[in-house]
């Protein structure tokens, strides 16, 4: 049995445990699984609210204001399809990211009887964290704000109202990625209409008022400036640390790997799963209605 300052030390790494190893001591974490991960936090749950309200703000002005009111049909209904089908996949993506344990580590997992069950060798030292009481395996960091070691965390997003990590980290990406592509979608349809509305002189431009559709117009331009900057530079980011098999939290603290980097492709394969295929820029692949409705029945998982 390994020392108790081993065993309560908050470190990050360890010889002992890996990615693949669970606490399997008891069901709880089969149960967790079978139910919806939340977290309560208000800045979180703001933000999120703040996020959705931003998507269907740029929603109503390019469908309600430039696009209904245009003679070119064809132009407003290709538009508006692939404005809406990328909206829609941006706030699935959202959801599945907020809604998706992203590698919580059970609570209270470094119980005597199961440290014992791992039957140590002299000299192995595993780690506990002392915040959450719970085994910390490999890669894992503690997150102050859903109070739970996550596997692989890369930061905590407000945003999406959770930590972003092992299991959820391909549905920030894909977040990231249609956010982007709606905000640039919006500037150029933006551009567009003003050309339009400034060569016709505003007459039949949009239902609104000249006064109204360019406050609504710039407030948009705006958010897709702010939106596109932000989500782009995000997006590249996760992809360069997908592709090194790197953490953020470990980029910053320039920790050196004790695990074997899955690079570039493999790294991609890693987090989206399988070959690429569609299926990785689909947020609806893999979700189950049967799980959501066991949660329904056994409650949602809030973290505490």
């Amino acid at each position: 049995m390994q020392s108790a300052g081993h065993r309560f030390r908050d470190v990050e790494h360890h010889p002992l445990l890996n990615e693949s190893d669970s606490y399997d001591a008891s069901a709880s974490e089969t149960e967790l699984a079978d139910k919806v991960w939340f977290i309560r936090d208000g800045c979180g749950m703001v933000c999120a609210v703040i996020t959705w309200l931003l998507v269907l703000y740029a929603d109503f002005v390019v469908t309600f204001v430039m696009l209904l009111p245009s003679r070119d049909f064809w132009y407003s209904v290709i538009n508006g399809t692939l404005f809406n089908c990328m909206a829609v996949l941006a706030l699935t993506s959202h959801l599945r990211t907020m809604l998706t344990d992203p590698g919580a580590v059970p609570k209270g997992n470094a119980t005597k009887e199961y440290m014992e069950s791992l039957q140590l060798k002299p000299g192995e030292v595993i780690y506990k964290c002392p915040k959450c009481c719970s085994i910390k395996p490999e890669r894992a960091h503690h997150c102050s704000i859903c109070k739970r070691c996550i596997r692989k965390m890369d930061h905590h997003c407000p945003w999406v109202n959770n930590c972003v990590g092992e299991k959820n980290q391909r549905f920030f990406v894909l977040f990231t990625m249609y956010i982007a592509l709606i905000s640039a979608h919006a500037l150029v349809l933006c551009g567009f209409q003003l050309f339009t509305c400034v060569r016709g002189q505003w007459t039949a431009c949009s239902n609104f008022s000249p006064p109204v559709t360019v406050i609504l117009m710039i407030f948009l331009c705006l958010e897709g400036l702010l939106f596109l900057t932000f989500t782009a530079v995000m997006f590249g980011t996760q992809i360069h640390s997908i592709c090194n098999d790197e953490t953020e939290i470990e980029r910053l603290k320039s920790e050196k790997p004790t695990w074997e980097r899955r690079l570039r492709w493999d790294g991609m394969r890693s987090v989206f799963g399988g070959q690429p295929s569609f299926l990785w820029i689909n947020p609806f692949a893999g979700l189950q209605a049967r799980r959501f409705l066991r949660s329904r029945k056994g409650g949602t998982e809030f973290s505490v």
